[in-house]
């Protein structure tokens, strides 16, 4: 596992940098594998890290919600400039995380709070506190649309 980050982390930085001489390789390929070694050694690359052969699923994911903060950026937006027709009706509200991992859980919780209008307020094993801005915003949080277009990257551990 090591040696496929030290790869990623290789032609990351040689993309980035844009330096063919072999000096600056020579060092760009010392700090990588000086980077690699510090992260073994302290532990890092463990059954937590980012699932890379799973991000196959977030390209869908990442449309998804591009799509939810564009309408709710509207929403949010005509409840300000229009008070009358669109009242703000602060809600908080307990969800259930069907999640199964700690990282689809994370994934779900800041999903929420990017969404505008919504903010995730407290994460627990089973449930997720949030605070929204209006009744029909909980309403939707509340069929969980949002919680099933997220990716569950189990890893054969589950959450803690």
């Amino acid at each position: 596992m090591a040696f496929k980050y030290g790869v990623l982390l290789f032609l990351f930085w040689f993309l980035l940098s844009g330096h063919y001489g072999l000096l600056l390789l020579g060092l760009g390929l010392a700090s990588v594998a000086l980077t690699v070694f510090l992260m073994k050694r302290m532990n890092v690359i463990d059954h937590e890290s980012y699932p890379i052969h799973l991000s196959a699923h977030m390209p869908a994911f990442i449309v998804y919600i591009m799509r939810e903060i564009f309408s709710a950026n509207i929403d949010v937006i005509k409840r300000i400039l229009l008070p009358g027709s669109n009242p703000i009706s602060p809600q908080m509200l307990e969800l259930p995380l069907p999640q199964k991992t700690d990282l689809g859980r994370v994934i779900y919780a800041n999903s929420i709070t990017l969404t505008p209008g919504t903010v995730s307020v407290n994460l627990d094993k089973d449930t997720i506190l949030v605070h929204a801005l209006a009744k029909e915003t909980a309403d939707e949080l509340a069929t969980g649309k949002m919680a099933s277009a997220i990716p569950d990257y189990s890893v054969g551990q589950e959450g803690r």
